[in-house]
């Protein structure tokens, strides 16, 4: 009997990024090698008391022994936020399943790791021991990271050793990323403090900082000398090209899957295997490479062309003219060196065939081919004949011709290779375009699964399977659309398990070998709808964007259906008494409502809100929505009351939902004219009614900005340097009013600043009457919010109803309040 393939599952937080990339690469190659089905679980970084706070990443609490035979897991980024101790106890859920770390050493747990120590100290001693600077700055990574930890730790000893003081003015922290690596920088600069150098905790932090240098007027290598941590591919040609620690992250992957292999068959590992670092000098230390145009001493110089003794001195200059290890392209220098020999033997063109070869594989593994003009660069300064030599002339002209052919077969491999590239991404954006496009006009799904058999062949996948949570407690799926070879084939009808995460067959295979991955079908941080499983070998853009798409477009399959459940229910009671549509309407209208729009947990902004619908329910409606580095404000009235009334409200509730989730970077004008359109059409066209309502929505970023557009009550905001109100006034149009409202519709902007309050109210509060029918007005409304404006925001919304109430003890229209907060970041 055939023994079944083993399967071993990779956790990380995200399928693109060049760590992560190369991670998986390294994984994904060994798998292939060792003939074992891998299952790339992709969640995103671990943060707060686990997993289980986040819907996106119960992925992980359920791969088991009931899928895989072992674990994987890539911690270095995982870990960001919960530190060692944090991934210690993440790995040991997955007991008694073989289990190995990349990228920080956990006890207890076989891990593949680097000295990440050694590489910091390595980098700020070149900077302070080869370019005498005694000012280097240092940006950190996350503070509960644990290989950031050590990075940190390394920098003080490399000061230390070399007496010279710590200055904590020179630190900065931030998040692995370019953003927070400029924003690091800035703070730094922002200090005043002298400096003339900067280690970067890895790449993408250091590639931020050369950005904010940049934008402040230092030159860097000429001002400011920069070092990074992780050689990733975009550190070879930037400008200026990285100076950086390289680690072979490729290589940790492979290791990785190898130990939990070795721990199957019964072999002991080690619990610790550290792998060797390397400082890669280029630009933006000063230290760029340049083909030496003498030999090395004691090197021939005349004679016959024979490499001889020159070899190994030849083999590590090339390598370290391109910066990328010899053994990710299986030992090219001396490849190429034995071809260059057996062409100066009289074997024409050899050489220029191993060159061709070398230039596939590595376009290939993803490097950039012009590195290797450097190469060409080299040999011929090192194998230039000199002038005195009487075969000289002959014997340069023949070698002249040579690098000048391998110099066109470069640089037309590095247009293809690069063409390539830029046509995959090209093409793979169209596609998501498209498929964008066909997911949000989904409304059942029926339509849905139709739109996957057309969406996921355009998206090159051969093998999928999306399938949706059947039970509220979320312990079974159903699938909705499976792909076999790249065609459709019948869904099983039955429900399986969620630990299985995909139906029979797809996951593992005694037949083939397969690589999955594996993503949760999610909206935000709480919505779970299923489990998508996709083969491996898309672009890598397409995955995370589909994933988004996805649970856009189920959560609009959801809201649709619950749009038509309410209609449904409207028929059913058109011939019931007045009161009872009301209490419908305003069961519709609070049920939307966010429940504690304050644990949105918008950056900067502290929101709470209220509203109150009036005997009569109209169509009020507001809603928080955080995103990343910011969020949305909503708020509307749709005109008249009742069923009907509230209807608009829960389109115009479910449309914004979907597209901020969609893209939460939208402009307020962009998502204003495309919902007029969409409600003009449902209203107008399959309702055959004429409600319109007012409309304003609010785009907020953590840096204070706030840009919104629509029409709506003035835009209140207490400053909290004058204690007085402002009212912005907002200049667009109704919604649903006119077909199509682009040219009236505009962006405008506020900004807030450090204890600003923003208040956004309904015509129920200003036009709220006396018993004398005198309004309580928007004077009121300031003089109200003015008199509490320091107290939370708790306090001036509740202020806000009481005088309202108290002003007028029966409203006849809905009211609704939301007051927020600004506190600006540190």
């Amino acid at each position: 009997m055939t023994q079944r393939r083993r399967t071993i599952a990779l956790l990380m937080d995200y399928v693109r990024g060049e760590y992560q990339s190369a991670l998986r690469i390294g994984v994904e190659r060994a798998a292939e090698a060792h003939d074992v089905d891998l299952v790339i679980a992709v969640g995103e970084t671990l943060a707060g008391h686990g997993p289980s706070e986040s819907a996106t990443n119960r992925i992980y609490r359920l791969v088991g022994a009931d899928l895989v035979d072992g674990v994987v897991v890539a911690s270095g980024t995982l870990g960001n936020h919960v530190g060692v101790e944090g991934m210690r106890s993440f790995c040991r859920n997955y007991a008694p399943l073989p289990v190995c770390s990349i990228g920080l050493a956990l006890e207890g747990v076989p891990s593949v790791v680097v000295d990440n120590g050694l590489g910091i100290e390595m980098a700020a001693g070149h900077l302070i021991d080869d370019h005498a600077r005694r000012r280097v700055a240092y940006l950190g990574g996350p503070t509960h990271n644990g290989e950031a930890s050590v990075r940190a730790a390394a920098y003080r000893r490399a000061l230390l050793a070399r007496a010279i003081p710590y200055d904590e003015r020179l630190v900065a922290i931030g998040e692995f990323t370019i953003d927070t690596g400029r924003t690091a920088m800035a703070e730094i600069l922002g200090r005043g403090v002298a400096f003339d150098a900067v280690v970067a905790a890895n790449d993408n932090m250091a590639l931020g900082a050369i950005e904010q240098l940049k934008a402040s007027g230092r030159d860097v290598p000429k001002d400011v000398l920069v070092c990074g941590f992780d050689d990733v591919g975009v550190a070879r040609y930037t400008k200026p090209s990285l100076t950086t620690v390289r680690q072979p992250i490729k290589r940790l992957g492979a290791l990785a899957l190898e130990t939990v292999l070795r721990l199957l068959d019964g072999e002991a590992v080690p619990e610790r295997n550290l792998q060797q670092i390397e400082l890669t000098r280029r630009e933006s230390c000063g230290c760029a490479f340049q083909a030496a145009s003498e030999a090395p001493a004691g090197s021939p110089r005349a004679g016959a062309l024979a490499l001889g003794g020159r070899r190994d001195d030849l083999e590590r200059a090339l390598e370290l003219a391109v910066g990328i290890p010899s053994a990710s392209l299986g030992a090219w220098p001396a490849a190429l060196l034995a071809a260059l020999e057996e062409e100066l033997a009289g074997g024409e063109g050899r050489f220029l065939r191993a060159l061709e070869r070398l230039l596939d594989a590595a376009a290939r593994e993803g490097v950039f081919l012009d590195l290797f003009q450097g190469v060409i660069t080299l040999l011929r300064a090192r194998l230039r004949r000199p002038p005195e030599d009487p075969a000289a002339a002959a014997t340069n002209e023949a070698l002249e011709q040579l690098w000048h052919a391998c110099r066109v077969v470069i640089g037309s491999a590095s247009v293809r290779a690069e063409g390539h590239q830029r046509l995959e991404v090209e093409v793979a954006s169209i596609d998501l375009s498209w498929s964008g496009r066909w997911f949000s006009t989904c409304l059942s799904l029926p339509l849905l699964k139709r739109m996957l058999a057309s969406e996921m062949p355009r998206l090159h996948f051969t093998r999928v399977a999306i399938s949706l949570y059947e039970d509220a407690q979320r312990t079974a799926l159903r699938p909705l659309y499976v792909m076999e070879d790249g065609r459709e084939v019948e869904a099983p009808s039955e429900s399986f398990p969620v630990q299985q995460l995909a139906p029979p067959g797809i996951l593992r295979s005694d037949e083939r070998r397969r690589t999955m991955v594996v993503m949760p079908i999610t909206l935000g941080n709480t919505e779970h709808f299923g489990v998508m499983a996709l083969d491996s070998g898309v672009n890598e853009m397409v995955y995370d964007a589909l994933r988004l798409q996805l649970g856009s477009a189920v959560k609009t399959v959801a809201l649709h259906r619950e749009v038509v459940r309410q209609v449904e229910l409207r028929e059913r009671l058109e011939q019931e008494r007045g009161r009872q549509e009301s209490v419908v309407a305003a069961r519709i209208q609070t049920t939307l409502v966010p429940e504690r729009p304050e644990q949105q947990a918008i950056e900067a902004l502290e929101v709470c809100a209220a509203m109150k619908p009036a005997a009569e329910v109209g169509g009020d409606y507001y809603d928080v929505i955080a995103t990343p580095g910011g969020g949305w404000l909503g708020i509307g009235d749709v005109a008249g009351h009742g069923l009907a009334a509230g209807l608009v409200m829960l389109m115009i509730q479910s449309m914004v939902a979907a597209l901020t989730s969609k893209d939460p970077g939208a402009g307020p004008r962009e998502l204003v004219v495309a919902l007029n359109r969409a409600v003009y059409k449902n209203v107008r066209g399959r309702l055959k009614r004429d409600e319109h309502a007012t409309l304003l929505l609010l785009r907020y970023e953590r840096s204070g900005r706030v840009t919104f557009a629509g029409a709506h009550e003035d835009i209140v905001v207490c400053r909290a340097r004058t204690g007085r109100c402002e009212c912005i006034p907002s200049t667009g149009v109704w919604i649903g009013a006119l077909p199509d409202v682009d040219a009236m519709t505009r962006d405008a902007e506020l900004v807030l600043e450090d204890g600003d309050v923003l208040v956004l109210y309904s015509d129920g509060v200003t036009e709220a009457r006396s018993a004398h029918h005198e309004q309580f007005g928007l004077e009121r409304l300031c003089a109200t919010i003015e008199a509490v404006q320091a107290s939370p925001v708790e306090v001036i919304r509740d202020r806000i109803l009481s005088e309202v109430e108290g002003w007028s003890p029966s409203p006849d229209d809905d009211i609704t309040i939301v007051v927020a907060r600004y506190s600006a970041p540190p």
